[in-house]
């Protein structure tokens, strides 16, 4: 007789000799609806698994970044940017010894909610929706109800958790605050995604000739380095000494300086530069959340099936699309609309 294997309790016992500061598998708040355990894997290795066989997670592959609908190949895309916060913050979490497959589970969540154009998209649909709209919200919603058919992924608590909280605005809150983050992984994601997105958001730029190298403020590259793997270096290390002792995610302040003031550079550069791309996304949003909120029975009806709100389908739609979709829905409203 084959003796039954259980590799995920050897997993979870290695995990005890973890910081006492990370959270252990086995120790998970759980999940909404309880199941069996997997044999081979810990709760969040499932985790991480469910949230890369979601449809949601695929489509991230087609939805902006920065540059709306860039003809390059090399433009970093949500997708690539999820992978780049996941590599952060894998790399944080294993050298302050954490859950690296609990950060990694979050990071492949975070944006799964973000809406067609980046940060457009998500603006215009703030505007329109009664409720508002945030995309870290909408990433808890496509987890726990859109994906798996209106099912959703049944994830545990800490990952949810992670996904929910992983967006706040302002680097300030880097020093301390930390709201409602519930696990030092999580609050480990949330600075992943701000050290990938500004590193590589400066390298689309550039690469697009909306700036140039020198333009860079000086004081920051003199503390960060000029170049994208010398600014992460730099950032990770600082964030990972900084953090030796937990229980607190930070960075020195002369390395937060450094990386606000990069920010602050992209959004007075950068961010506002593609204000002719941008006014087409907007236009394509809100002509589309128009259409589908006069015409709800144009709305395929399994968005209609996942709310009582009808409303909340037509953002669940219009969150769900990649940037080429919802051009392409948006050219076939018009030509419909010519045609009667």
């Amino acid at each position: 007789m084959v003796r039954r294997l259980n590799i995920r309790q050897g997993t979870e016992e290695r995990e005890e000799g973890l910081s006492q500061y990370a959270v252990k598998s086995r120790l998970s708040r759980g999940r909404e609806m309880d199941e069996d355990p997997c044999p081979i894997r810990t709760v969040f290795q499932r985790d991480r698994d469910r949230v890369i066989h979601a449809k949601a997670f695929r489509r991230l592959k087609h939805k902006t970044q920065v540059f709306i609908a860039p003809l390059g190949d090399h433009y970093v895309t949500r997708l690539t940017h999820t992978l780049e916060v996941s590599q952060i913050a894998r790399t944080i979490t294993r050298a302050l010894n954490l859950n690296e497959d609990l950060a990694e589970a979050i990071s492949l969540g975070h944006d799964l909610g973000h809406t067609p154009f980046g940060h457009v998209g998500e603006e215009v649909l703030n505007e329109l929706y009664c409720r508002g709209f945030h995309h870290n919200e909408q990433s808890l919603r496509v987890v726990d109800v859109l994906e798996n058919d209106g099912q959703g992924l049944n994830l545990t608590w800490e990952v949810r958790d992670g996904i929910l909280n992983h967006s706040k605005s302002g680097l300030n809150s880097l020093q301390q605050d930390w709201g409602n983050i519930g696990t030092l992984e999580g609050a480990v994601c949330r600075i992943a995604d701000i050290v990938a997105y500004i590193n590589h958001d400066i390298d689309d730029a550039i690469r697009a000739g909306v700036i140039n190298d020198c333009d860079l403020p000086p004081a920051a590259i003199a503390v960060l380095g000029i170049s994208n793997s010398q600014r992460v270096n730099t950032m990770v290390s600082d964030i990972i000494e900084q953090s030796w002792l937990c229980p607190t995610i930070t960075m020195s302040p002369r390395v937060l300086a450094a990386t606000d003031t990069l920010r602050q550079f992209l959004f007075q550069r950068v961010y506002r530069s593609a204000q002719r791309e941008a006014n087409r996304a907007r236009e394509v949003v809100r002509g589309l959340y128009d259409h589908f909120k006069k015409h709800q029975d144009k709305l395929p009806p399994e968005y209609l099936l996942h709310s009582k709100d009808p409303e909340q389908g037509i953002v669940d739609y219009i969150a769900g699309m990649t940037d080429q979709f919802a051009m392409r829905v948006a050219e076939d409203l018009q030509l419909s609309s010519a045609n009667h």
